[in-house]
């Protein structure tokens, strides 16, 4: 099973499918409008705009699971990470990352780590390579311009760029 097989709904209500990003890395974060780690976004962005066009894809994935800090709507947090963080990368609808109710992925992730990958907070970020394997785990405090983090995403790109020119 890779991540390919997951689909969320984008904040807009249409289909936002894994396989379709197959051949791209994808860092998929639980994001929340009223945390202390909000001020992501504006990192979040900036890797979006270094990286897009060597195929990376920034997916954010509004969550309510911790403190209840994501309270509105997929509208209102459209409007928030617009206007307040420029957020051009794709959105996901408001989705639980925890328990029973989590959305497939985040079980799915679970089911392929184990427990240490589970989001602990907001802002946690799995770095999904070009086959749809889950290659990076990082949590809260790894900031988007964390060496540690861009240093993975360097290397899932520089994997799947080797992978496409050899195909």
């Amino acid at each position: 099973m890779s991540a390919h097989e997951f689909e969320f709904s984008s904040i807009d209500g249409t289909p936002l499918k894994l396989a379709d990003f197959a051949g791209k890395s994808v860092l998929i974060v639980n994001t929340a409008s009223e945390c202390g780690s909000t001020p992501q976004y504006a990192g979040l962005q900036a890797l979006w705009e270094k990286y897009k066009d060597r195929g990376l894809i920034v997916l954010g994935v509004p969550s309510n699971d911790f403190g209840g800090q994501e309270p509105g709507t997929e509208d209102e947090i459209a409007a928030f990470c617009r206007a307040n963080y420029n957020v051009s990368f794709p959105m996901s609808a408001k989705n639980a990352v925890l328990g029973d109710a989590a959305h497939p992925f985040y079980r799915w992730v679970l089911a392929e780590v184990g427990e240490v990958a589970a989001p602990k907070w907001n802002f946690h970020k799995y770095l999904i390579d070009g086959s749809g394997a889950l290659v990076g785990n990082f949590g809260t405090k790894i900031t988007p311009e964390d060496a540690e983090l861009v240093a993975a995403i360097e290397h899932a790109l520089s994997v799947s760029q080797a992978s496409s020119s050899t195909s």
